[in-house]
């Protein structure tokens, strides 16, 4: 059989593995997205707390499948663990642009809307968001990256995904289709990146003035 026929076989299962994978994938992202900004708002104004948040992106050095494992004491196994390691992942680089993002804004414009009488809160949601939101989307994106790629280790612990594509094929490496649910699940989760990455341009584009874009 060729991977060509492999996949016309398989088709229905992979579409599936590659819709759990991305119902896995966008809701931690949207939470660590969440966290991630309001780490930044907390703490971008004091310096050693800014620093901390922004040194906190090398915690996404440690291998993510040690990682995973040490969750599954507390997680158990299966989706559970999968979304709580991949939201630690993609909190460190969101944070990290929401602080640098805040601070990189021009303190005459933080002057001048306060001048005008706008309140602390406005302030923040009126001006000085916005304008961190490109850094901030460039946290997302590249949060994004990761976690499509880390979500497939989720399937050595029964996470969801087409992680568990590839460990079929890797559980089982003399099997004469070994190497084409190796191939499939890894360009799966390629093309989701990709189509990952194609909508949050999209968001981009829709969500940041044209005047401060890059």
């Amino acid at each position: 059989m060729s991977f060509w026929e492999y996949l016309d076989d398989r088709h229905q299962q992979l579409l599936a593995d590659a819709c759990r994978h991305a119902g896995v994938v966008l809701p931690c992202v949207a939470v660590a997205t969440v966290l991630g900004v309001l780490v930044g708002v907390v703490s971008y104004r004091g310096g050693r707390a800014g620093d901390l948040a922004t040194a906190a992106s090398t915690v996404t050095a440690v291998p993510a499948l040690a990682a995973i494992g040490l969750l599954v004491p507390v997680a158990g196994y299966g989706t559970p663990v999968a979304v709580i390691a991949l939201t630690l992942y993609g909190l460190p680089p969101i944070a990290r642009n929401a602080v640098m993002g805040l601070r990189g804004v021009d303190p005459a414009l933080v002057d001048a809307a306060r001048g005008i009488g706008m309140s602390r809160s406005a302030r923040l949601l009126r001006v000085e968001l916005p304008l961190a939101w490109p850094p901030i989307l460039t946290g997302v994106r590249a949060a994004t990256r990761t976690l499509t790629g880390v979500a497939a280790l989720a399937a050595c612990v029964s996470g969801p995904g087409l992680g568990e594509e590839i460990l079929r094929g890797l559980a089982a490496p003399d099997r004469p289709d070994a190497l084409d649910q190796v191939l499939a699940g890894t360009l799966g989760i390629v093309a989701l990146g990709l189509l990952f990455e194609a909508g949050l341009v999209l968001v981009g584009r829709l969500t940041v003035a044209r005047g401060i874009r890059g």
